[in-house]
């Protein structure tokens, strides 16, 4: 499981360093190779793994819907294999750099079977705004038997 909040700088070329911890869940138990998505304010990386399990439960969703057409569209067209190089770097192509802000520095939050790359200042952004709901959060979970 990726778990964790990392600080990583962003090189001119646009690669990014994946923190080792996160290199040794990728290395026991996927491989080096990540899909990266756009989603919410920030990208997300997938291993291929569980990428794939996640294209088959969305397969299972109706296409007929247009919230399901929607999303499909937004989310996987946004999808872009990358593998991890020999120095634990991912490239990370410049539309996906450009939808999540990420410049010179950004913020690798493990999120279980996936990991989140945020930039630095959207990040910062998101905690000053989320303060104080981290409790009803915590409470609405807690409901759900979390």
């Amino acid at each position: 499981m990726f778990r964790g909040r990392y600080f990583h700088a962003v090189d001119p070329k646009g690669r990014l360093s994946i923190p080792a911890k996160f290199r040794e869940v990728l290395k026991e138990r996927y491989g080096a190779t990540l899909v990266v998505a756009s989603f919410d304010d920030c990208l997300v990386a997938y291993p291929l793994k569980e990428w794939t399990k996640l294209e088959e439960k969305l397969l299972q969703l109706p296409s007929t819907q247009l919230e399901v057409r929607k999303f499909l569209r937004r989310f996987f067209s946004s999808g872009v294999e990358c593998e991890v190089d020999s120095h634990g770097r991912v490239l990370l192509q410049p539309q996906s750099r450009e939808f999540a802000a990420i410049t010179r520095e950004a913020v690798l939050l493990g999120a279980m079977n996936r990991f989140e790359i945020w930039g630095r200042e959207r990040w910062d952004d998101f905690m000053r705004r989320s303060e104080g709901t981290f409790e009803e959060t915590a409470e609405k979970l807690s409901a759900l038997g979390v």
